[in-house]
């Protein structure tokens, strides 16, 4: 089965209205990931902890609060005391603004820097020609002891602030705690990958036809 909620015309499972055929909760195997993800909710106490709260955070703070304010109101009714910051180097003044805020409303703080370790691109394989600024040294954004130097300081949150798209990935996955993010970086749209969307009639050529291929034509020559 297809399954393509971003091309439905009806949302039914928001409005209640009818149905579409091809509906994945038309689908029984769905139906069974349903039942099982609910049984999940109600039978796993973290889980349930992280659901719960997460919805009242919705119900009470829906287009009043921040996010940076959703995020530790949530923290707050989840329990969460020890909260940790991955941040990118191209964030650092607002990485110090956000850990400012947080430990100001009672939090304790732990912040890690992606370049940590200071260890050279080429270490994992990276082409000098592949580099930013290829006759200058650069230092490999390590999510990996990101996450590991977080865990080891045994945080109950861990927020996400401007990562690369990619270093997110390696970070949410070997963070032990749960991970939310207060920021992703575009440094084309001001950090606002929607923009692009919004914006499609401008970003059309980028968006809709090939541009890896003149990218990579542009870098190299």
């Amino acid at each position: 089965m297809q399954i393509d909620c971003a091309s439905c015309k009806a949302f039914a499972c928001y409005f209640r209205g009818k149905i579409p055929e091809n509906c994945p909760m038309n689908d029984e195997e769905i139906q069974r990931i349903y039942r099982a993800s609910l049984e999940k909710y109600r039978e796993d106490e973290k889980i349930r902890n992280l659901a719960l709260n997460a919805a009242r955070v919705e119900g009470e703070g829906y287009l009043k609060w921040t996010r940076i304010e959703e995020t530790m109101e949530f923290a707050r009714r989840c329990g969460f005391k020890k909260l940790g910051i991955a941040f990118c180097i191209g964030m650092r003044n607002e990485a110090k603004a956000l850990a400012d805020v947080l430990r100001h409303n009672g939090f304790e703080v732990f912040s890690v820097l992606c370049k940590s370790g200071s260890i050279p691109k080429e270490e994992i394989g990276l082409k000098k020609e592949e580099k930013i600024k290829p006759d200058r040294f650069e230092a490999m954004c390590n999510p990996i002891a990101q996450a590991e130097i977080l865990n080891k300081a045994g945080t109950e949150l861990n927020l996400i602030l401007g990562l690369c798209v990619g270093h997110d990935t390696l970070f949410i996955m070997h963070s032990r705690a749960p991970v939310t993010c207060i920021a992703v970086k575009d440094r084309v749209l001001a950090h606002n990958p929607l923009g692009a969307l919004y914006a499609k009639h401008y970003f059309r050529k980028r968006l809709y036809e090939d541009h890896l291929e003149s990218r990579r034509d542009d870098r190299y020559g």
